[in-house]
């Protein structure tokens, strides 16, 4: 066995040994299929390009379980046109095992991994802190280390709460504005988080309504892993903040959100002009953000009600021959399983009210009109999509029918 290995060592640099050991390596970039069964994928509106976007995920440079080249490898296999590397600048439990003094670190190895495929990786941090700041992330920003302070530094390393004690002796106001020096974006990070708030409920802070009026704070997450708040949700349009959906990712992908078995991690679905980071960052300054959360879409109605209209189409309507009944079918180019519930004084053969169209699918629909006519004036309420806390959106359609029967 040990001559094997000798042997095996001797030709490492061989095509085949060296794409295997471009897999195990914890360094090298991060392969991915061409094109991934779990991708998430939406279709582009009539004006801006749809771009997948995950703004919240840590590796072993903070708080996380994994090396940058895994959250890599697991964006190209969502799908994802973009994601932040986003570790604790202050909370470093790993620090005695991986000391980075540099916390542009993690974004450098990111980066490194990301090489020659088209992710964008973004540079970001979350400021961490004890209420009422508690957890913001500041998304492209130019140097993380500009955001941290830390006072008389604990002699062991391995003091995790020590570090933290020193660090956030630095107003958290003034990391903030450090951030907002280099053009960053900035939003406030799971503001129901159960350790700071045992009831799960968001509620406005002076600490932020401040940041707010001073423009240093400009979105807050309603969706944080598999958890949405509705409080979260109302507040973001009280303060004309940007809605934002994240993993939050520490673990696997796979482990947290099982894609094998039809899940994803939430996402923001970004408006942008072109797929940059640019016009990435252009956009969530504008507010022009859905969220992809389990099967529900969630977002202001000027961003909500183009990007269902992508989604769906109405297509081939007519009459059965002979009969008063209509045949449609509705298309959906979305990654929503989309439920549709009937508006009208119209009955549906097979569907009562509630229509489920398949992701990027079709559903065969019968139509009673109760009468001739040429056109058939539709609305859906679209059940799992929100523009409001408990309001869904409306979408009307009026169909030309063919093969209209004889009076």
């Amino acid at each position: 066995m040990r001559l094997r290995f000798r042997r095996l060592a001797g030709i490492a640099l061989t095509g085949t040994l060296l794409g295997w050991m471009s897999v195990v390596l914890g360094h090298g970039t991060a392969g991915a299929p061409a094109k991934s069964a779990r991708a998430i994928e939406f279709p582009d509106t009539d004006q801006y390009q749809t771009l997948v976007v995950d703004l919240h995920t840590h590796s072993v440079f903070s708080d996380g379980h994994v090396w940058p080249k895994i959250r890599v490898g697991e964006a190209l296999r969502d799908g994802l046109d973009a994601y932040a590397v986003t570790e604790h600048l202050e909370w470093q439990p790993h620090l005695a095992d991986i000391p980075h003094p540099d916390r542009n670190r993690s974004y450098q190895e990111s980066v490194a991994a990301a090489a020659g495929s088209d992710l964008i990786v973004i540079s970001g941090s979350e400021i961490t802190r004890r209420e009422p700041a508690g957890h913001m992330n500041a998304v492209f920003i130019e140097d993380a280390n500009a955001l941290l302070k830390v006072g008389t530094p604990p002699e062991d390393s391995s003091d995790t709460i020590g570090h933290f004690l020193a660090a956030d002796q630095w107003p958290p106001e003034q990391a903030v504005m450090a951030a907002s020096a280099q053009g960053a974006f900035v939003f406030w990070n799971h503001p129901y988080y159960t350790r700071i708030y045992p009831n799960a409920v968001a509620r406005m802070t002076d600490f932020h309504r401040t940041l707010i009026d001073q423009g240093h704070l400009h979105g807050i997450e309603v969706v944080n892993g598999n958890t949405y708040s509705e409080e979260a949700f109302q507040i973001a349009l009280d303060y004309d903040l940007a809605l934002i959906g994240v993993s939050d990712i520490h673990d696997l992908i796979d482990w947290d959100y099982r894609p094998e078995a039809g899940g994803h991690r939430p996402v923001n679905l970004v408006f942008a002009e072109e797929r940059t980071a640019e016009a990435i960052q252009a956009a969530l300054f504008a507010r022009r953000t859905v969220i992809w959360f389990k099967n529900l879409l969630i977002g202001r109605a000027a961003d909500l009600a183009p990007l269902l209209d992508a989604s769906l189409d109405i297509v081939d309507a007519r009459y059965r021959p002979d009969l008063e009944i209509v045949d449609l079918t509705i298309e959906n180019h979305s990654d929503a399983n989309l439920v549709l519930k009937n508006l009208t004084d119209y009955t549906f053969v097979g569907h009562a009210d509630y229509i489920q169209v398949p992701p990027h699918g079709m559903t065969r629909v019968t139509v009673r009109p109760g009468k001739v006519v040429d056109t058939l004036e539709l609305e859906f309420e679209v059940v799992n999509a929100l523009t409001a806390p408990k309001q869904h959106p409306r979408m009307r359609y009026s169909i030309p029918v063919a093969d209209v029967p004889e009076p």
